[in-house]
């Protein structure tokens, strides 16, 4: 099982790996909020143990963020102790709150929790559109039958556009998400990838149907396109 491990901390983040490590969970670190969307989204961990007093995005911040696409179990870890922070926390979508200092058979318990509770593949449905086929679960696209090669990036995209099908998905959710905070006024990635996905998925890329723009706020994919005129309509 993977756990992302966002801590800004690198002693106590150096213990969580080799501790983590030893019971058999895969860690992977990310020193700062911008860096925890990022991991989360390319390493799609089974579980975040994230703490609330991070640079670049706190906790709060990062859990609003993953909750736009995904349910995956997050657990707070944090030396901030007052009833508040825990509830805003809670609130925002975390599924568990431990405060630091810690007992680490505590927070195995916890973890192992959370993993009975982890998003079945029923939270991973297969999402259609005219031809195409996505598979949330096997992170796998195909086109009438024949699989589509989509680079990480892409897929990305695809993915948090399947997962909220016909609701708009905005453009700082998408750079956030993919790219983090630092690319967060360049909209120019955003285009160029649409662009791509369009000429592997839609019937004609330069008239989608399907993965559509919302002029000046984001994407959004529409499932059942309108109907195309036919070219040459039938004799009255």
């Amino acid at each position: 099982m993977k756990v992302l491990v966002a801590d800004d901390d690198p002693q106590l983040v150096r213990a969580l790996r080799i501790t983590l490590s030893a019971h058999g969970y895969e860690v992977i670190a990310a020193p700062d909020g911008a860096a925890a969307i990022a991991l989360a989204g390319a390493e799609r961990p089974d579980i975040v143990m994230l703490d609330l007093g991070m640079p670049q995005l706190d906790g709060v911040a990062v859990i609003e963020a993953l909750r736009r696409w995904t349910s995956i179990p997050i657990i707070v870890v944090s030396g901030r102790a007052g009833s508040a922070d825990k509830v805003e926390a809670l609130d925002a979508g975390a599924d568990d709150f431990v405060t630091k200092p810690f007992q680490i058979d505590e927070l195995l318990a916890r973890l192992r929790a959370l993993s009975r509770r982890a998003p079945a593949s029923s939270d991973q449905p297969v999402v259609s559109f005219g031809d195409v086929r996505v598979d949330l679960a096997a992170k796998a696209v195909t086109r009438a039958g024949v699989l589509v090669h989509l680079t990480p990036t892409e897929w990305q995209i695809l993915e948090m556009l399947a997962r909220k099908p016909g609701a708009l998905v905005t453009r700082t959710a998408l750079l956030e998400d993919i790219w983090g905070t630092a690319e967060v006024t360049d909209t120019g990635y955003l285009r160029l990838y649409l662009s791509q996905l369009r000429k592997k998925l839609e019937e004609e890329p330069a008239h989608p149907v399907h993965l559509l723009t919302e002029a000046g706020m984001g994407y959004r994919l529409v499932l059942d396109g309108p109907r195309r005129a036919e070219a040459h309509p039938p004799n009255p």
